[in-house]
């Protein structure tokens, strides 16, 4: 049922209704932000791939037909205006953190009892080791983990995402895994 409403906020949208196309965004900006900003880290570059993102949107949603989801298609381009905007970037830029609170979208701090600060202290460096860890990913393997793992697409929709096969992504992502995994083991070896 839902996604039948979503289809017909996209027809709507197609045919020109300014407030389908509102709708659609509203429902998406939050996603499309999160994602760039997982993949660009930096607040300017990740509303900027947001902004150009739905630019796009707004200029291709006629050749959406509906074959795959529109959350699948959707990230697709922001998958692509964050790999050209990579292209454009130094590689010399900081690293900013996943999880930075400044960058946080409309959730509550909630603090468990059991968070002491020498808790708090290892997630942080937890978080800030594994981020690390994942920009020294290939930019093709980062988008396969963030997509997979961190996003939750499935196999399928990470594979149309990219327009890779199956297979691809599978290897993609067991090659990213492991990588990780290499860079993380002298963290939690005694």
């Amino acid at each position: 049922m839902i996604e039948t409403k979503e289809l017909e906020l996209i027809d709507k949208a197609k045919s020109g209704d300014r407030k389908a196309l509102s709708d659609l965004v509203s429902k998406y900006e939050k996603t499309v932000f999160s994602f760039a900003f997982k993949v660009c880290r930096d607040k300017y570059k990740a509303e900027n791939t947001m902004q150009e993102t739905f630019m796009s949107v707004i200029k291709s949603l006629h050749q959406f037909d509906g074959n795959s989801k529109f959350s699948t298609w959707l990230y697709r381009i922001v998958v692509n205006h964050c790999l050209m905007m990579a292209r454009s970037s130094s590689k010399t830029e900081l690293i900013q953190s996943i999880d930075d609170e400044e960058f946080e979208i409309n959730e509550p701090m909630v603090t468990h009892w059991t968070d002491m600060p020498m808790n708090k202290l290892l997630n942080d460096e937890l978080k800030k080791i594994m981020d690390e860890a994942i920009q020294k990913l290939g930019a093709e393997y980062r988008m396969v983990f963030l997509l997979r793992d961190v996003e939750g697409l499935s196999t399928q929709e990470t594979a149309q995402t990219l327009g890779l096969s199956v297979p691809a992504v599978k290897s993609r992502l067991h090659r990213a895994r492991f990588f990780l995994r290499n860079e993380l083991k002298h963290y939690f070896e005694k």
